[in-house]
């Protein structure tokens, strides 16, 4: 223990370097009762790889009788850290705001966007989890918190909503508040702002107000920029990390480029690397430091099967039909994000996946493979997101009409274990 304890008490730049991955046994144990009833030995090999810890509404951090709360994961953690050379690493979720997901309805959260809704988020979420992660019996291990996936870039680009504009000030207030107790806990832990996707805020208008509003809220949290250490994309979505054979998103085919794509919409950021790298460079702009690390979600992000390409195809005469023949991202909208259809897990967690000189420090598994995004409202059923329904469509925003390309046949709450998913996956 004491030279485990000697490596872990100081704050590195990359925590996923030269550590252990603590496993949450409660996916481990849903991946391999799978694969168990499907007799698959490559089902199997995921219960291997770590998975984030969801925090999503106030029970989680007790647990319940198939949950391990919190506290039994950290414990768990600091056994697992007796016997290891490393400093083992936890990754939990931070995921409750006041008005969760205001753009959305399958993952909206049981905190209402009020100042009571406040002040209750901030009582009954956020200090009993500072209150266990800043216990010092846990002292020694790397606790990274991915704090609240899509509440800013809501508040980038989602003004105009009623829903959001009422919940998007809660959500500066509320993360604001979060960075700045995680962060006066210690030197173990590590706070990832999310930043959605390049399917999001990748638009250069969004990507500009992105800066200046985590650059507002990060700075009226106590300890400021000092209270981040970087920022996580794609958090259970399904963006490809790399679009291998589309690296020049103004490349010119019949007189345009190829961000004028329909399926780019003049998004010039094809990917998460690329995105992560632009998003980077705007942070650090914005007056973020220049240590900031952005880590790329991979759980689902596996574009494979017989419809990946293999190689360049050049021939096509049009951007749409030279995109369609060389993007291995198989989303007929890269707005549909609900249970895809088709998706595959992606690159497995590993620290500095494009080198020790890339500012993607990680790619790490936020969402666990196999866990639905949500469901969708039927005639019995009314709460749910219509993207969610395999048979719903969606649109987006310039007169085109989408399929959800949500896997057909099922209607899985969020968070529940999908099967057809997970083997698909």
């Amino acid at each position: 223990m004491g030279i485990q304890s000697a490596q872990a008490a100081a704050h590195v730049a990359n925590p996923f370097v030269g550590s252990s991955p603590y496993l949450n046994p409660n996916y481990v144990s849903e991946v391999q009762a799978q694969a168990s009833a499907d007799g698959s030995s490559a089902e199997a090999k995921v219960a291997g790889y770590q998975t984030a810890i969801w925090m999503d509404h106030i029970g989680a951090i007790a647990g319940d009788s198939t949950h391990l709360g919190l506290q039994a994961q950290l414990d768990n953690a600091v056994t697992q850290a007796q016997s290891s050379s490393s400093p083992v690493l936890v990754e939990v979720v931070v995921y409750d705001l006041p008005g969760r997901d205001c753009a959305a309805l399958a993952s909206n959260g049981e905190i209402p966007a009020t100042d009571a809704g406040l002040t209750q988020y901030e009582s009954q979420y956020i200090d009993p989890i500072v209150a266990l992660e800043g216990n010092s019996k846990y002292s020694n291990l790397r606790i990274v918190n991915f704090i609240e996936p899509d509440s800013l870039p809501n508040a980038v680009t989602n003004q105009s909503k009623s829903a959001c504009a009422t919940a998007i000030p809660y959500y500066e207030k509320g993360i604001a508040y979060a960075l700045g107790k995680l962060h006066a806990i210690g030197p173990q832990i590590y706070n990832y702002l999310d930043i959605g996707h390049s399917g999001w805020l990748g638009w250069p208008n969004n990507m500009s107000g992105a800066g200046p509003e985590y650059a507002k809220v990060v700075q009226s949290a106590t300890g400021g920029y000092a209270t981040v250490d970087g920022f996580v994309s794609d958090t259970a979505n399904t963006t490809p990390s790399d679009e291998p054979f589309l690296p020049n998103s103004s490349l010119t085919v019949g007189g345009q480029p190829l961000k004028s794509a329909t399926f780019y919409q003049w998004n010039p950021y094809f990917d998460e690397h690329s995105y992560d790298e632009a998003m980077y460079n705007e942070f650090v702009s914005s007056g973020f430091p220049s240590t900031v690390g952005m880590l790329i979600d991979t759980s689902r992000n596996g574009w494979g099967g017989s419809a990946r390409p293999t190689s360049l195809n050049s021939s096509p005469t049009t951007v749409d039909t030279y995109v369609a023949a060389n993007k291995v991202d198989q989303r007929p909208f890269r707005g549909d994000w609900c249970n895809v259809n088709g998706a595959g897990i992606g690159a497995r967690p590993q620290a500095n996946p494009y080198g020790s000189g890339d500012h993607i420090i990680a790619d790490v598994w936020i969402k666990p493979p196999g866990e639905s995004d949500g469901d969708y409202p039927t005639a019995t059923h009314t709460h749910g997101d219509p993207h969610c329904d395999p048979n719903g469509t969606q649109t987006d925003g310039n007169g085109g009409t989408y399929p959800t390309d949500a896997i057909p046949g099922y209607d899985i709450p969020a968070g529940n274990w999908f099967a057809a998913q997970f083997q698909q996956l």
